[in-house]
């Protein structure tokens, strides 16, 4: 397994996204300038020039025809994909940290921090006719956060639902229409920093941390599996043709220059995802993970990380004929 190596960003990788085909790899880092790479060879498409902080988050809806960013510069912005002009930007009263299409790409829904004597904020947006007009009040919903903020998110089954992960540990289930709470738990002991759905969105991973990813199920919120390890993980992904999940981490970034790469732990980890045993390791990052997502076809996957690197790794056929015995 050769990596491609892309290296377009200065700073720290935050987050990185497939569109739905896999053909395009969308990544966003601290140095304020999303990029679009083609993930076949690695080639630099272009970027998505705006922001004047941190880019959070990041999304693309269904038909790779709009481009979705948060930042720390207190915007949130839609682009367009074939030109990468930005077609509409909405002012927000502190940093954008989470935000996501609807399957259906007419529906947005974001989240801000809690800072600057400002509650941390969940808002659902109509995007279908964006303009540079777009403020706060056209949004079709606007739901308060009273407790700890929220730090990841994710559209529930026929977007009727939004999934959100906050950073005491809890999950909850909101009601995209009414804005009204309907389900909640308590599943970790501390901040889950990623949630990403298997392929048909029944289930979905969480990355802690508490140094554990869970499982739960779309629906019910019923934990399902555990994957523990010895360090905060950041991130972690479903495979979607085989019964594997990956996770990422490391420690946190403050402490990233006291530790080799050999003792950070700055691996890949292969769990099985029905019998949570890890059974592979991958090295390759000087520093924490802290993004990671499979291709849609699940033969490669990607990994950004704290070193402003994002890897391309294919697998050999070798890992497709392995099986797990039992």
């Amino acid at each position: 397994m050769k990596p491609l190596m892309l290296h377009g960003h200065e700073r720290a990788i935050t987050k990185i996204k497939y569109n739905r085909e896999g053909d395009l790899l969308f990544s966003a880092s601290k140095d304020k300038q999303p990029n679009v790479w083609y993930s076949l060879n690695g080639e630099r498409l272009g970027t998505f020039d705006g922001h004047n902080g941190s880019v959070w988050c990041i999304d693309v809806n269904w038909d790779t025809t709009r481009f979705l960013s948060g930042s720390g510069d207190n915007t949130l912005r839609v682009w367009d994909c074939q030109t990468g002009k930005e077609i509409g930007q909405l002012k927000t009263n502190s940093s954008v940290r989470t935000c996501s299409f609807s399957y259906s790409s007419d529906l947005v829904v974001y989240s801000t921090d809690k800072a600057l004597g400002y509650q941390c904020e969940m808002f659902i947006m109509d995007v279908r006719d964006v303009d540079a007009g777009m403020s706060q009040e056209d949004a079709i919903c606007r739901i308060p956060i009273t407790g700890p903020r929220i730090s990841a998110i994710l559209w529930g089954a026929l977007d009727e639902t939004i999934i959100t992960g906050h950073e005491d540990g809890e999950i909850n289930i909101w009601d995209a229409r009414t804005g009204k709470k309907m389900n909640s738990i308590k599943g970790h002991k501390s901040q889950i920093n990623d949630m990403q759905f298997n392929k048909d969105g029944t289930m979905f991973v969480t990355a802690s941390k508490d140094n554990t990813a869970k499982l739960f199920d779309s629906e019910s919120l019923m934990l399902l599996k555990t994957y523990k390890t010895e360090r905060p993980v950041n991130s972690a992904t479903i495979s979607p043709i085989l019964d594997h999940v990956v996770l990422g981490g490391g420690q946190d970034a403050m402490d990233v220059t006291t530790t080799s790469a050999r003792q950070g732990k700055f691996d890949s980890r292969f769990f099985h995802l029905v019998f949570e045993e890890e059974f592979a390791r991958l090295k390759g990052h000087f520093g924490p993970i802290n993004s990671l997502v499979f291709h849609p076809n699940g033969r490669s996957y990607s990994t950004g990380g704290e070193d402003g690197y994002i890897r391309i790794n294919t697998f050999d056929q070798s890992y497709f004929d392995f099986h797990f015995e039992y």
